[in-house]
């Protein structure tokens, strides 16, 4: 089905695709639990396959086109995508509506550390959602590789870099070298031709600092701890290590990009205007990021070597969530019961299509029910 270009559309047309991007982005920014890879799951299920705005080849260009950016990743898919669908305005739109639930519920547990001293307690609700997260990601991947697994060459690169990633190696050389390789691989005889034969702090430095940790952090939300170790706690001494940690892992376990922990360290620095002030600075690199290069990537793939790379690249993106998945499940799924929602729910996805929102929801409820018991 051919794509009809947005600015052809109706003003009416415009305003039904706005709304809609809001309600698809603000429902996946309030149920989009467990980090990148659950996002990038949940967007493949709800944009391409519910709603069918871009297919697949499309989707894993932008996946590998944000890895090699700095930003939280699925937030700048949100963003690429609504800018796909609705233009500028799209782009505005399903970014902040992707951001707005998490930095709320940042928000409110920041509050309630302030005053209480602690997280509250809600890890019986996450119980069953982990499960339930590892089936939505593992059916994800198996969509995905039909569309980036082209050929054998690409299916044993894909598992060489999947062993290297689980051997430590960073994300990003792995893009590149992935990237890189299939490139050269794809084009040696054109290689050939060519080369043998020729608060506590100032309100503005805690803008200032998420802002340059917005712009220079490449790869996903999980790396987001070490710069704020270097920023806030090597450098200006404002925040503890406990304080830090109780941070992310609000980041971690809340709906919505990681990258909100922002919102919660800017709350214990600049109280709510800090957390705003803060959130703006590290998002908003990946909205001008995504403005800047959204027109680009259409014309990479007209490069016989651009578009090769791409499909490394793409290759690379697989294996590392195929590894995310891995150790996800290696610490999610833990005894019976988290086998048994796991399993329950990948065969939910598979065979009856059961919407991801409804099953985390049915996982948080048995994950409750059995912490009463």
């Amino acid at each position: 089905m051919k794509e009809i270009n947005y600015n052809s559309l109706s003003i009416r047309e415009k305003v039904e695709r706005q709304k809609e991007i809001i309600k698809v982005f603000l429902r996946l920014g309030f149920f989009a639990f467990g980090g990148p890879a659950a996002h990038i799951a949940m967007m493949e299920e709800e944009i391409i396959n519910k709603r069918k705005w871009i297919n697949h080849d499309k989707f894993m260009d932008l996946i590998g086109a944000t890895n090699l950016i700095p930003g939280p990743n699925s937030t700048e898919i949100a963003i690429f995508i609504g800018h796909h669908r609705g233009g500028i305005l799209g782009l505005f739109l399903a970014g902040i509506s992707f951001i707005i639930p998490a930095m709320g519920i940042t928000l409110l547990f920041a509050i309630a550390y302030v005053k209480y001293g602690s997280i509250p307690q809600v890890e019986s609700l996450f119980y069953g959602m982990k499960s339930v997260i590892i089936a939505i990601i593992l059916q994800a991947l198996l969509r995905l590789g039909k569309s980036v697994i082209k050929n054998k060459l690409y299916l044993v690169f894909g598992l060489i870099i999947t062993g290297l990633s689980l051997l430590g190696i960073r994300e990003i050389p792995l893009l590149l070298m992935s990237g890189l390789v299939i490139m050269v691989i794809l084009n040696r005889e054109n290689i050939y031709n060519k080369f043998f034969s020729f608060s506590i702090m100032p309100l503005s430095l805690i803008f200032l600092t998420f802002l340059k940790i917005g712009a220079v952090l490449y790869g996903s939300g999980y790396v987001l701890l070490a710069f704020l170790e270097a920023e806030f706690i090597k450098k200006v001494g404002v925040l503890t290590n406990q304080q830090l940690i109780d941070a992310v892992a609000v980041g971690q376990f809340t709906p919505g990009p990681v990258f909100t922990t922002a919102t919660f360290i800017g709350y214990l620095l600049g109280n709510t205007l800090g957390a705003v002030l803060a959130t703006i600075g590290i998002f908003i690199p990946s909205f001008l990021l995504v403005i800047i290069i959204n027109p680009i990537i259409p014309r990479l793939r007209k490069s016989i070597w651009v578009s090769s790379m791409l499909d490394g690249i793409n290759i690379a993106s697989l294996s590392l969530m195929a590894v995310v998945t891995f150790k996800l499940g290696i610490a999610s799924l833990i005894d019976g019961l988290s086998i048994f929602i796991f399993a329950i729910s990948l065969f939910a996805i598979m065979k009856y299509k059961i919407s991801s929102f409804w099953l985390i929801i049915g996982g948080s409820i048995i994950g409750w029910i059995s912490s009463l018991i």
